[in-house]
């Protein structure tokens, strides 16, 4: 694997927008271990059945993507619970890019704008 072409801190969570951020009985675990809580508690408070998943992460309004990660900090713009994050959050994006930061840095030089967020909507 090579390594990393992106910097997560440099950007909004995009990928904690996505619609489904599918979570296994381990992710609910991790994040009832967490939380000091029963799994079923956990389950109940983070998950939902969605997208023909049994657990699928609980989402919130989010002012730049419309609808984000229960657990992302919308002022910060990061995770809140790094260290017990999902599996699928541990492995993204998977190879040494990200396509979204390629896009996003792109967007940035091309406005002249450091700060500059190229939106999408995930609502739904």
């Amino acid at each position: 694997m090579s390594a990393a072409q992106y910097n997560c801190r440099k950007c909004p969570g995009y990928c904690c927008s996505y619609p489904l951020i599918p979570l296994d009985k381990r992710d609910v675990e991790r994040l009832a271990r967490h939380h000091n809580m029963t799994f079923e508690a956990a389950k109940q408070a983070f998950t939902k059945e969605d997208h023909g998943r049994k657990y699928a992460m609980r989402r919130k309004k989010d002012d730049i993507y419309g609808r984000i990660c229960r657990f992302f900090d919308t002022k910060e713009r990061c995770c809140t619970i790094y260290l017990a994050r999902p599996s699928v959050c541990r492995s993204f994006p998977g190879g040494g890019r990200c396509g979204y930061y390629d896009f996003l840095s792109f967007e940035r030089r091309a406005q002249e704008d450091e700060k500059f967020v190229a939106l999408t909507n995930h609502e739904d």
